[in-house]
């Protein structure tokens, strides 16, 4: 079983617009509504891979309410914890020339939340797997995935970890399975400009000697690179196709990356899946089938530098 966690959920209202002006009442030309956050990105296209998955997490609200609905109707079991104050984030994603994002705060979070959803982490067994990803809400501090990576310390259970700054970088010492940082992340990450496949090996590899298993980064068009922890430094290429939304790409990459694995413990197989599922989320506006993902696979070359 794949167990995701979100401790910031989102309701995405994506939409797309003909025009755009400030100051001004717009249309929309077509909307969607998706329950978002990266644990729940990767649960849903897992579920699409026919991988056993659950959603973990923090919700709130009216949108909190609605976030479960929409993850239960789409097949994939849901656990999340109810906060006593506030609501879940409204997302708003506008597409229209560019890709704009609006990303709401979320509700506060404190200590009773955390424990009850620690409870949670106790029906986790070994051989199972625990992807902690995304941003936190207020009140939560950095150390936050650190210390639940050492909750589940000991189990026989592999931490994937997709998150940005210090909430990464304080895990490595608890040796995640996988991280899976993009270009711009690392960028952030190691505090100097990552632009280049070369560079992204190279600061990849520094990930690693801090106590990374595997790291999988991906670079958009770019296709990905992933360091193993047998020492193999693989690339893959990226599939050709109309780029319509990228938001949840991320969460489909670590997904396909899981899955792929979990076939047949083969680190090729994973980041070619992996490519797929990512690329097959940004040449759509809802989360990709698996017929969709395993057409693309055939696109992609995956080469040992």
């Amino acid at each position: 079983m794949i167990y995701t966690v979100t401790l910031n959920p989102s309701l995405d209202y994506n939409v797309k617009m003909e025009t755009l002006k400030t100051g001004l009442v717009n249309r929309t030309e077509k909307e969607i509504l998706l329950p978002g956050g990266k644990g729940i990105n990767v649960s849903l296209e897992l579920r699409n891979l026919g991988v056993k998955t659950a959603a973990l997490g923090v919700v709130a609200g009216f949108t909190g309410e609605e976030i479960v609905r929409l993850v239960k109707q789409r097949g994939v079991r849901a656990d999340f914890i109810y906060a006593g104050q506030g609501f879940s984030r409204i997302n708003l994603k506008i597409h229209h020339e560019e890709e704009t994002e609006i990303n709401g705060r979320g509700p506060k979070v404190g200590k009773e939340e955390l424990a009850a959803l620690y409870w949670r982490f106790d029906m986790i067994e070994e051989g199972d797997i625990l992807v902690l990803s995304g941003s936190v809400p207020t009140g939560l501090p950095e150390t936050v995935y650190m210390d639940m990576a050492k909750y589940v310390e000991g189990k026989g259970v592999r931490v994937v970890v997709d998150a940005t700054k210090n909430l990464l970088l304080k895990t490595l010492p608890c040796h995640p399975f996988l991280i899976k940082p993009n270009l711009h992340e690392l960028s952030e990450v190691m505090g100097t400009a990552v632009e280049t496949r070369d560079d992204a090996i190279f600061y990849a590899k520094k990930l690693k000697e801090e106590g990374a298993c595997n790291v999988l980064v991906s670079m958009s068009d770019e296709g990905a690179v992933l360091l193993t922890e047998d020492g193999q430094v693989l690339y893959g290429t990226a599939p050709q196709g109309e780029v319509v939304n990228t938001v949840g790409a991320g969460g489909a990459m670590v997904a396909g990356f899981l899955a792929g694995y979990l076939e047949n413990n083969d680190y090729r197989t994973a980041l070619r899946l992996g490519i797929a599922a990512g690329s097959a989320s940004v040449f759509q506006t809802e989360f990709a089938s698996a017929e969709h993902i395993h057409a693309l696979t055939e696109q992609i070359e995956i080469v040992q530098l």
